[in-house]
C-alpha cells in the first residue's frame, strides 16, 4: 500500500493505555480522506501523530508513519519542524485560535511563511492577497491589516485555513474544520477547501463526526471506533452501502437527526 502519507499497523498509547490499535491506510496525491467516528474514537490522535504532536503522555508504540520516505516516529524534533507547515500542514476545529488576537493578521502570516522560506514581507503580502482574492474574501487588504478580534469567527477560520495553504504543503490535516461554524459558513468553508485542493493539488485528511461533511468532501472514508478501523474504502461505497454495522448506525443516526 503506497502513498504520499502512509500509516502502517500504527498503535498509539497514552500513559500505557492503547487508544489507536493497528491502523493502516495510505493517502495519495490530491486525495481527500475522511476519517469519521464518534467523539473519543481516536480521530484527532491519528492526525497529531503525523505531526509529532502527541505530547509527553502519548507515544507511537508500534508501526510506522511514512511521509515522502521518512518515518515520522524516528525523526528528531528539529527534523519534524522542517516537515510541519511546509510538508504537512494542520488546521484545527478553531483555526482562528492559532492566531494571536492582538497582533495583525498580516504580520502573523508573514512570520509563519518566513519561518519556512526566504521571503520578504511584501512578497508574503502579495502571495496572501492573491490567495484571499481567489477565495473571494471580502476586502482582502482590510483582512491583512486587521487584528483577529476585529474579524468574525467564520472569517478567522477561513484565514487560518488560507494561512496553512500559503506554504503549499503536500498534505493538509484538518481536524473538524467546519464543526464550530454555522451552516452557511460551514458550506463556504467546505467549498473553499475543495477549491484549495484543486488549486494546489494538496492531499487532505479531514477528521469529522459529520457524515454530511465526509460525503461532501471525501474521496475515501475511514470509519474509526475506539481506535480500530471498522471500514475503509471509496466514499461512495462506504456511505451508500456500508458493510459494517457501526457505520450503518452512524448513518442512521445522522438521518434521524436531520429528519427531526
Amino acid at each position: 500500500m503506497e502513498g504520499l502519507l502512509q500509516y502502517r499497523n500504527v498503535k498509539i498509547a497514552f500513559r500505557g493505555r492503547t487508544v489507536i490499535d493497528d491502523v493502516s491506510f495510505a493517502l495519495h496525491p490530491g486525495e481527500i480522506l475522511g476519517i469519521v467516528g464518534e467523539s473519543g474514537s481516536g480521530k484527532s490522535t491519528l492526525l497529531k501523530a503525523a505531526m509529532g504532536l502527541l505530547g509527553s503522555g502519548g507515544k507511537i508504540t508500534f508501526g510506522d508513519i511514512f511521509f515522502q520516505g521518512k518515518n515520522i516516529p524516528n525523526l528528531r524534533e528539529n527534523e519534524l519542524r522542517l516537515i510541519r507547515g511546509a510538508g504537512i500542514g494542520m488546521i484545527f476545529q478553531d483555526a482562528g485560535a492559532s492566531l494571536c488576537p492582538v497582533r495583525r493578521v498580516g504580520k502573523q502570516i508573514y512570520e509563519s511563511m518566513a519561518a519556512h522560506e526566504k521571503i520578504s514581507r511584501e512578497q508574503a503580502r502579495k502571495k496572501a492577497l492573491e490567495l484571499f482574492e481567489k477565495l473571494r474574501f471580502p476586502d482582502s487588504r482590510r483582512i491583512w491589516d486587521s487584528y483577529p478580534f476585529e474579524l468574525s469567527g467564520g472569517m478567522n477560520q477561513r484565514v487560518g485555513i488560507a494561512a496553512a495553504m500559503l506554504m503549499e504543503p503536500r498534505v493538509l490535516l484538518a481536524d473538524e474544520p467546519a464543526s464550530a461554524l454555522d451552516a452557511a459558513v460551514q458550506k463556504q468553508t467546505i467549498e473553499e477547501m475543495l477549491r484549495l485542493r484543486d488549486m494546489f493539488g494538496t492531499a487532505m485528511i479531514v477528521v469529522t463526526h459529520d457524515m454530511g461533511v465526509a460525503s461532501a468532501m471525501a474521496d475515501t472514508v475511514l470509519v474509526l471506533k475506539e481506535g480500530r478501523i471498522m471500514e475503509y474504502g471509496r466514499a461512495m461505497q462506504v456511505l451508500r452501502s456500508p458493510k459494517n454495522e457501526y457505520t450503518r448506525n452512524l448513518l442512521t443516526a445522522v438521518y434521524r437527526l436531520r429528519r427531526n
